[in-house]
């Protein structure tokens, strides 16, 4: 039997190496159930419950109900034929130098009982002790110095000015890229949310952020948004944002009528859904009055969404943004202008290749 027990701060050192490369680990097997999985897990993790939702719900009553004994017996029969299941599904075929690295909640049951089979049956095994907990508990400890080490480079400009664009055609450069808006399926405003996309937990956020920071060269330069603390419903760790907020500034400017093409292409779930849009308005009753609302809100069921976006632009996007760029933005005052002729990919592609040789 080969159960080698490793901390999680040894594992996570361990993950750098790729999947499947030498050194690192063949697979990272995370035994808990479905939800606990879809609620985060460690990166590149594939999900071999010991026990499924539905069962863990069933141990777990037994457990309250009836006495810790029964349900252990239960959850026994439960665990073997899962575990049963795994290696007829994805074991039989592995070569004996295949090397996972087990886990579940805290570290106990679950996967020492996964991890026990795998050695027994001759394969070395991993298993990370203490869990997904130890896990998250190392991971909030390792962003604040990923976060700190890196040189920013932070994409300024008001709502609509292309600043999500630029990131893309500078990571389509070769360029170091955060996309936090795109970690986070939201647009990082009032009115930002992707329809059909729900945002991850707040956990899985934080270990997507953490995913990307471990792999960033600190001798280059990372690209980034000048985002607020909150992308959605989601909160950007405060390390990074304190991190991000003392870096390099860069203006990214557009011309007013530009902006709002950009933002009828890029919102065009709005456009084709007039009343999504106008019920999603109502979020600015409170900041904005019920008077201005209902005139926008009116605006929309004539089919001039055009003249809502320029007036939700100029009254609410633009005095917003300037004052928390003044406020939060130490280096906001000597930021190197990057002014874009139009919209489109082709002209933010040429600012792109600029920004990179700077």
């Amino acid at each position: 039997m080969s159960v080698n027990p490793v901390s999680a701060k040894e594992a996570m050192a361990r993950m750098s190496v790729p999947l499947g490369q030498s050194g690192g680990y063949s697979a990272i097997i995370d035994a808990r159930s479905e939800d606990e999985f879809a609620l985060d897990h460690l990166p590149g993790a594939v999900n071999w419950p010991s026990l499924n939702n539905e069962q863990r719900i069933v141990i777990g009553t037994l457990y309250k109900q009836v006495g810790p004994f029964e349900a252990k017996k239960k959850g026994a029969g439960l665990v073997a034929a899962n575990i049963s299941n795994h290696i007829e599904k994805h074991v039989i075929d592995l070569p004996k130098d295949w090397q996972p690295l087990v886990y579940c909640w805290r570290g106990g049951k679950r996967s020492g009982s996964l991890a026990l089979i795998l050695g027994q049956i001759g394969f070395k095994v991993a298993i990370i002790e203490g869990g997904y907990k130890a896990f998250r508990s190392e991971l909030v400890t390792a962003i604040p110095p990923l976060a700190e080490r890196l040189q920013w480079r932070v994409i300024c400009g008001p709502t609509g000015s292309g600043k999500t664009r630029l990131l893309h055609c500078l990571k389509a450069q070769g360029a170091q890229v955060l996309d936090l808006e795109d970690l986070a399926n939201h647009r990082s405003s009032v009115l930002g949310f992707i329809p059909g996309e729900p945002q991850p937990s707040q956990k899985k956020f934080d270990t997507l952020i953490w995913d990307e920071l471990r792999k960033m060269d600190p001798s280059r330069p990372v690209y980034v948004e000048s985002e607020s603390r909150k992308v959605g419903n989601l909160a950007v760790p405060e390390s990074l944002i304190l991190a991000v907020r003392s870096g390099q500034c860069f203006q990214l400017q557009l011309a007013d009528d530009e902006r709002v093409k950009l933002l009828l292409e890029d919102y065009d779930f709005f456009v084709k859904d007039p009343q999504l849009f106008s019920k999603r308005l109502d979020a600015l009753l409170a900041i904005r009055g019920k008077q201005v609302v209902e005139t926008w809100q009116s605006l929309i069921q004539n089919n001039q969404i055009e003249i809502v976006v320029g007036e939700l632009l100029k009254l609410h996007y633009d005095p917003t943004y300037f004052a928390s760029m003044k406020r939060n933005f130490s280096h906001i005052e000597t930021a190197k202008t990057l002014t874009a002729n139009s919209r489109s990919i082709e002209c933010l592609t040429g600012i792109a290749k600029e920004l990179a040789m700077v």
